[in-house]
């Protein structure tokens, strides 16, 4: 339970960030978004990896790194703790500007290219920086992750709304800024990006196939 109630923790405040940012139009939203992101992977990185993200949790099981079970559990965690977040950020910014992302035509298929690679970025980076063997204990590896997001947010927010997580996906929706229509998009996107860096890890690391971690070890971190 420890472990789902870190992932809780991280995604909460990675979602809550994103909505207080965003509905309050902060012009440096997506460098609070990759900065709340780094420093919960910093905290609890070493409890449950710091997933923070089902797309993560789904690369990080096809890695070979965490249990079906295991997963499972993140990902309701993760999802449940979205919700909350997208509630209390609603509520506390007020009053809130709300411009929702609903692509159609050529403006979605750019949002789901854009999407599925930025959150191959994320997904491959963190499988790297966090689960690799040649990276043991390393020091970089929240750094890498947040830095990550900001990029992607920076570059294509205007794209697709930068979400590269279908937790945050879920809480954009509740939040009134995604279409409830149009939420296929991202969590189509964002799980086929993790699922592909979850392979290319595996594919470029032969010598890398990790077992499970047992219980009492934390799944994303060696």
């Amino acid at each position: 339970m420890r472990r789902y109630a870190v992932e809780f923790i991280g995604t909460f405040f990675l979602v809550f960030t994103v909505g207080c940012a965003v509905l309050g139009r902060s012009p440096l939203a997506p460098l609070a978004i990759g900065a709340v992101l780094m420093v919960m992977v910093y905290a609890g990185g070493h409890i449950s990896g710091g997933h923070y993200n089902p797309a993560v949790t789904l690369g990080v099981w096809i890695r070979g790194r965490i249990e079906t079970v295991e997963a499972a559990g993140y990902w309701v965690a993760q999802l449940a703790a979205a919700v909350v977040a997208a509630f209390v950020a609603d509520y506390v910014v007020n009053p809130r500007v709300v411009v929702q992302l609903a692509p159609s035509g050529r403006n979605l298929v750019a949002a789901l290219i854009v999407e599925v690679l930025f959150t191959f970025a994320l997904v491959y980076v963190v499988l790297n920086v966090a689960t690799s063997k040649d990276h043991p204990d390393n020091s970089f590896y929240g750094l890498a992750i947040g830095f990550t997001v900001a990029a992607g947010a920076f570059a294509v927010g205007t794209i697709s709304g930068a979400a590269f997580n279908p937790a945050v996906a879920l809480g954009a929706s509740i939040m009134e800024l995604f279409a409830w229509s149009k939420i296929w998009l991202w969590l189509v996107a964002d799980l086929a990006g993790g699922a592909a860096a979850g392979a290319a890890f595996l594919a470029l690391n032969t010598d890398d196939r990790a077992a499970p971690a047992p219980a009492g070890h934390a799944p994303a971190r060696n």
